[in-house]
């Protein structure tokens, strides 16, 4: 399953929020993300279409079973790519803008590689 960039984003954005949020709205995305409302609501018409995301009559936004799973997989390796980048000495911030780029584009085959490599070696 392949969807864009931004929709990867968008999606584990909604998943974050939910984790400190009671319920998630286009607002909450936008200002988590410094979007325009207008271009959230573009982006959840699109997710919804594709299946990835519900929208109540409230608009309150929840991950349907593929969203939730697109978004977890782009957090693991969000989150996987940013301790490793630290421990290995990389500032934070910078850590974390890497971490963002490397979590797209990488095949699921290196990820877990990667991973199993890292898990064996220890994380220092």
């Amino acid at each position: 399953m392949h969807i864009h960039e931004s929709a990867e984003n968008y999606l584990e954005t909604i998943l974050i929020l939910g984790k400190s949020l009671p319920v998630v709205r286009s607002v909450d995305i936008a200002n988590e993300l410094g979007f325009k409302k207008s271009s959230v609501s573009v982006a959840m018409k699109n997710l919804r279409a594709a299946g990835h995301i519900t929208v109540t009559d409230a608009g309150f936004i929840y991950l349907t079973p593929s969203g939730q799973e697109i978004a977890a997989k782009i957090y693991e390796r969000h989150q996987f790519f940013s301790e490793w980048l630290i421990r290995l000495g990389v500032d934070e911030k910078t850590a974390t803008e890497d971490a963002c780029k490397m979590e797209h584009y990488m095949s699921a085959e290196s990820f877990a590689a990667i991973k199993s490599y890292v898990n064996m070696h220890g994380m220092e």
